[in-house]
Parts: C-alpha cells; sequence; structure tokens
C-alpha cells in the first residue's frame, strides 16, 4: 500500500514536486488524477495502484475539487499539515498566478484562449488519461469479474451521465464487490493519517460551522468581504463532481448579485480553459474582478472556495483508512476500484476525448502522444511543451 513516510521528503521537495504538476497538468481534473498517478505510483512509487485508486474512490465521494483533494491527502500523507497546505499551495499557485492576470486582460484574452496552442494541450489530456486507464486497469481489473464491474460501470456513466450517478455506481459497485469477489490478501501497512478520530470531528463541526453561520453572519453584518468569502465557501462546500459543475453555481452567486456581468464570467471561464491545474482557481479570477481590490478579492475567494475541500478531506480520511483494514471492506473497495477504472473509461470518452479529437488529424497525435508516454517514457511535462507547438501544427491542417 502507501510507503512513504514524512522522513522521505522534505517540506520544499514537496512544495517542488507539486509545483512542477501544477505547471503541466493541463486537461482538467480526469487528466490531472492520471498526471499523479505517474508521478506517485509509477516515478516514486509512493503508493501502490491499489491504494492510489482508493484514495481517489474517496476523493470522488467528497463534494469538492477530486484531484485537489488526492494532492491535498499525499501531501498529508506525507508531511503532516504542513505538507497537505504545500501539496495544494504548489498544485494551485501555478493557475490560480494566470488567473489573477486574467483579471487585468480578461476579455480579449480569453476570447482567444480556446484557439491553437489549447486544442494541442487537449490532445495531451486524452494520452495522459488513456495511459492511466492503461496502467490502472491491468492493476485493478486482473479478472472477468472486475473487468465486467469496470466495463458495466461505464455504460451506465456513458447512459445515465451525473455526480449522484456516479456516486451510486460507486456504491453498487462495493455491494458486488462484497457479494461476488474473493477475499484480497490482507493489507499492508500503510501510513496513517496525521488527522486522528477526534481532529476528525473538529474538521467536520468546523465545516458544518461555517457552512451555517457564514450566510448569517453575511446577512446582518452586511459586509461585502463575508458576503465574497461566504459565496465561494459555500460553493466549495456544496458542489459535487467539480470541475466544470461549479460553474453554474458560481454564475448563480456573483452574476445576479451584480457583482460581475455575464461576459466577464464567461470569459473568465474561456481563460479557465487554457491554464493548467484546478479549475476552481476560476474563483481567483472571479474574486478579482468581483471585489473592489484585486488582490484580496482573488486571495479571498481562492482560500474559501478551497477550504471546505480541506476540512472535509481532514474529516473523513482517518475513518475511511481504519475501515479499508477489514476483509469485508477491502472487498467493497476491490469492487470501488474497479469502478474506478470504468469510470476513468467514460471520461475519456466524454469530456477528455469528444473536446479534443475532432478528426482524423487530432487523433493522429493523440496516439504519438500515447506512444510518447506509454513506450518512450516521455516525461508527461515535456509532451506538454510540445502540445504548445503540436497545436499550431494542427491550425495549419484546418
Amino acid at each position: 500500500m502507501l510507503t512513504i513516510s514524512s522522513a522521505s521528503v522534505s517540506l520544499w521537495q514537496l512544495f517542488l514536486i507539486f509545483f512542477r504538476l501544477g505547471c503541466s497538468s493541463f486537461g482538467g481534473p480526469v487528466a490531472h488524477l492520471g498526471f499523479f498517478r505517474h508521478e506517485f505510483v509509477e516515478k516514486r512509487q509512493w503508493y501502490s495502484e491499489q491504494s492510489y485508486a482508493e484514495l481517489v474512490a474517496l476523493c470522488q465521494f467528497l463534494p469538492g475539487p477530486a484531484s485537489s483533494q488526492v494532492g491535498i491527502a499525499i501531501g498529508l500523507n506525507a508531511a503532516g499539515y504542513r505538507g497537505a497546505l504545500l501539496s495544494w499551495l504548489g498544485f494551485t499557485m501555478p493557475s490560480a498566478i494566470l488567473m489573477f492576470s486574467f483579471a487585468f486582460v480578461y476579455l480579449g484574452l480569453a476570447q482567444s484562449a480556446d484557439t491553437l496552442w489549447l486544442s494541442g494541450l487537449k490532445i495531451v489530456a486524452v494520452a495522459v488519461v488513456a495511459q492511466a486507464l492503461w496502467g490502472m486497469g491491468k492493476s485493478l481489473c486482473p479478472d472477468p469479474a472486475r473487468a465486467s464491474i469496470a466495463l458495466l460501470s461505464a455504460v451506465l456513466m456513458l447512459l445515465l451521465s451525473g455526480v449522484l450517478v456516479q456516486i451510486a455506481v460507486m456504491l453498487l459497485a462495493a455491494i458486488i464487490g462484497k457479494a461476488i469477489l474473493p477475499q484480497p490478501p490482507p493489507a499492508s501497512p500503510q501510513a496513517t493519517s496525521t488527522t486522528g478520530k477526534a481532529s476528525a470531528l473538529f474538521f467536520l463541526f468546523l465545516f458544518i460551522l461555517l457552512l451555517t453561520l457564514l450566510p448569517l453572519l453575511a446577512q446582518l453584518t452586511n459586509n461585502s468581504w463575508l458576503s465574497l468569502f461566504d459565496s465561494f465557501y459555500r460553493t466549495g462546500a456544496l458542489v459535487f463532481g467539480g470541475g466544470h459543475v461549479v460553474l453554474p453555481l458560481l454564475q448563480t452567486e456573483l452574476v445576479p448579485q451584480g457583482l460581475l456581468s455575464d461576459e466577464a464570467f464567461l470569459a473568465g471561464y474561456g481563460a479557465a480553459q487554457a491554464v493548467p491545474g484546478p479549475l476552481f482557481t476560476l474563483a481567483t479570477y472571479l474574486g478579482a474582478v468581483s471585489a473592489t481590490s484585486l488582490l484580496p478579492g482573488a486571495l479571498l475567494a481562492t482560500v474559501a472556495i478551497f477550504l471546505p475541500a480541506f476540512l472535509l478531506l481532514f474529516a473523513a480520511l482517518p475513518w475511511w483508512q481504519q475501515l479499508s483494514r477489514y476483509p469485508a471492506m477491502r472487498q467493497a473497495m476491490a469492487g470501488i476500484n474497479a469502478a474506478v477504472v470504468g469510470l476513468l473509461l467514460a471520461a475519456l470518452y466524454d469530456p477528455v476525448f469528444v473536446s479534443a479529437i475532432h478528426g482524423p488529424v487530432e487523433l493522429a497525435f493523440a496516439l504519438l502522444a500515447f506512444l510518447a508516454l506509454m513506450y518512450w517514457k516521455v516525461p508527461p511535462y515535456i509532451v506538454v511543451l510540445l502540445a504548445v507547438i503540436t497545436g499550431f501544427i494542427i491550425s495549419w491542417f484546418n
């Protein structure tokens, strides 16, 4: 299972690892999980395929940005609370800085964000997700039963897309896994979370307290900064699925209240597609353009929308790790792990493939990127850099 210890990596090294990932992880949350898998399962071997899939499954259950929560959990297991903070900071900082910059030139730049080099970056996302799917499928679905769970999960997600369907599919996979899968061997020791059960209850209490009190305080005080923090905190706390799911909630919170125009909101959304890292850093842009002061608004909105992800993960991780030690739970987790492969397969088609591949030229470049990642062992960040050139080449054919 988990092989990393808190003494095996310094805080500075941990920050640099995630900063590099934050600079190169294009393609949305599914692609981010592929980049994380390459870094921490294949390259550094901090996690086995099974333990990484279990971590992904937990973060899929929780509200908030799943890929960011996986990164936070990796940092937490590596170096405690400071590691969790630095891993999030490293992964989030590049896109947050870019989105803050877009606040100054949001309209003109956002209108051109979906052209030229962005098409190449989307193609890389196809290859990264395909590579992750290949590796996880071989490890987590080695027999007909688990392969069937994975493929049926993909079918359900393709036909009945939605966050609630995703959660239902994983619960159903857990039930099927417990019923038909053989009992797996005893789990190897894994690092215990630095969050104890008492602390976990405190974080859960704090999450609920902020969720209930912030709207009341904002209404009573009529403080614009408190209202802004409440809007972004509530959005981060109540959105399941992350990524694009957060967009309609943010639009409802900000545009009808007159904090910014619909055109400015859509310009920020376009810009968010062109930067690496979590899409939740759209909040950085929105906080800057909707507040009376750019930098404080950007910082406040960014902290507020990610804070629920920290609190919920800190609250859930100790219980999840303890439950995973029981044989029955490991059977259920084997089913869930297979379902995660199926969800990744469905996501490879929509939104990753359908948004990136529009003809034989894009497909040819995606196959070349997959070849470079899978068999030539080219580092993903190199492939990302080459994707910029690829985007311009594609523009010549179009």
